[in-house]
């Protein structure tokens, strides 16, 4: 379906899709519920804080949305910082921290800088989550033995060794117990991946182990933890009392605040790109985007949720499933709500390593090596160098510090053309061909202006992106290009692209 074809349908009623949005809704939510629920662990809080985040990111963030298909919820990518930030300062303060969140990330999007996110580097964002994916795994290493996970990554780490000598084969408690279970969800999530039926493709593997855990836990009445989830999800949703956001008052809650508020963003909008590479309906607005998740975040807070993004799991079942409007992700909303105001005993019986090991599965696809080679082969060393740095510091010290080396990292790839970072784009129609003319160094600085010239491009047209004055472009500015002529050829539209061999070289290998 064309871009207008899918605008068309979104104004000749929300329920024209119904049928394909029901049962993408259903998809998405067999999905998020183990999600939902594993990375609440994940993050060191209690399972219906990440099941509120779900229901708010569907059902509010759903309706507000500027990218229609993207799900919304609780996201491993934050669950690290969430963990740390927990244990540092205790439950009650993520509420007024997550409200200074979400103003933050709605001021934004009024102030319209949902494209400045869109300018970081892809070296930068996979590393961080690579090295999330990294310390999720390590840490819900422990859940499989039903232990709790260490302070650090570095003491997750060194405690791995003991766990797996500590086991006793011959003498099952419910360290053992649990472990096996734990394993039984990950053979069948990845056995699922690996042998499912094409007609069944849509069933989640994630909802599969856990149902296979719980089942054989049930049946065979285990003695192992399971997640604890209140008589009634109204109890999460308790306002807060007048003295709520008195811990702002503290500096260092502000600079927590600025960066669940920037990482949510970026992830958020990262997310809704590639979403927009699934389909051909409605593209991203950025800025609206990142009002919604403004509005989801404060209202998380109030709350004292989990912080949401963007999720890209959620958000491709989604497109897999035939979505074709919001109304897909905010019926997942209402069925998690559903489901957890009238069956909370189900969620009773669930083991706890049984989401500890979806969420080993989930980290360790988050570890793309695949990401940093081609990083390597295609930009060269430089980019390489900042995924390495921002993964390797994610690990051994905190998020953020890991993000910001590598942003300075980023910084000087234009060092080379500090005298020189001029950046023009032109646009001409000759008859039935748009050219697109780039001129000077083409970085992340000109991004911005450079996305918004190419999203104004009309659809089947012509294309020529004449780059024969481009004197640099650095590997931001080459993938987001890449992604954007891959889509228009994709689309089957005619695409040319000219220019100095040295910068059409990175341009090739995927385009």
């Amino acid at each position: 379906m064309t871009s207008h074809a899918a605008e068309a349908g979104e104004r000749s009623g929300p329920f024209r899709f119904l049928a394909s949005d029901l049962t993408a809704s259903i998809v998405v939510f067999l999905v998020a519920m183990p999600l939902c629920m594993g990375i609440a662990i994940a993050s060191g809080v209690p399972p219906e804080k990440g099941l509120v985040t779900g229901i708010i990111g569907g059902i509010v963030v759903g309706l507000l949305a500027g990218s229609p298909l993207q799900v919304s919820g609780p996201a491993a990518g934050l669950a690290v910082i969430v963990f740390e930030f927990v244990r540092d300062n205790g439950l009650s303060a993520l509420g007024p921290v997550l409200v200074l969140a979400g103003a933050l990330q709605l001021v934004a999007g009024v102030a319209r800088l949902g494209g400045v996110f869109r300018a970081i580097s892809p070296a930068v964002v996979h590393g961080m989550l690579a090295g999330i994916g990294a310390l999720i795994v390590i840490g819900q290493f422990h859940i499989l033995f039903d232990a709790k996970p260490q302070s650090n990554g570095i003491d997750n780490l060194a405690m791995m060794p003991a766990r797996v000598l500590g086991l006793t084969p011959f003498d099952l408690r419910s360290t053992e117990l649990a472990l096996m279970l734990g394993l039984l969800t990950i053979g069948t999530m990845i056995a699922w991946e690996k042998l499912k039926p094409a007609k069944l493709g849509l069933l989640p593997g994630a909802l599969l182990g856990v149902l296979a855990a719980t089942l054989v836990a049930w049946g065979a009445g285990l003695d192992v933890a399971r997640i604890a989830v209140p008589d009634s999800i109204g109890a999460a949703f308790a306002l807060p009392d007048g003295s709520f956001l008195a811990p702002l008052t503290q500096g260092s809650l502000i600079v927590s605040a600025i960066a669940i508020a920037f990482i949510a963003s970026a992830e958020t909008l990262l997310s809704a790109a590639a979403v927009d590479r699934m389909h051909d309906g409605v593209r991203t607005d950025y800025n609206k985007e990142l009002r919604a998740q403004g509005v989801g975040n404060l209202l998380c807070g109030v709350f004292n949720a989990l912080p949401m993004t963007g999720v890209i799991v959620r958000s491709s079942a989604n497109v897999q499933a035939g979505a074709k409007t919001r109304l897909s992700a905010v019926i997942h909303g209402v069925w998690i709500l559903g489901f957890v105001a009238l069956l909370p005993f189900i969620l009773r019986e669930v083991p706890m390593a049984a989401l500890g090991g979806v969420l080993v599965v989930t980290g360790w696809k988050l570890v793309s090596l695949k990401q940093v080679r081609r990083l390597f082969e295609v930009h060269g060393f430089m980019p390489a160098l900042i995924w390495v740095a921002t993964f390797v510091l994610v690990v051994t010290t905190d998020l953020l510090t890991g993000v910001l080396v590598g942003l300075a990292l980023s910084a000087l790839e234009l060092v080379p053309h500090l005298r020189n970072l001029r950046f023009k784009v032109g646009e001409t129609t000759i008859g039935e061909t748009v050219r697109l003319e780039l001129e000077g160094a083409a970085t992340f600085l000109g991004l911005t202006r450079l996305t918004s010239a190419l999203e104004q491009v009309p659809p089947r047209k012509a294309v020529h992106v004449d780059l024969d004055r481009v004197h640099a472009m650095d590997h931001t500015t080459a993938e987001m290009l890449t992604e954007w002529l891959a889509r228009r050829r994709s689309r089957g539209d005619e695409v040319r692209v000219t220019g100095p061999d040295a910068i059409l070289r990175p341009l090739t290998p995927t385009a």
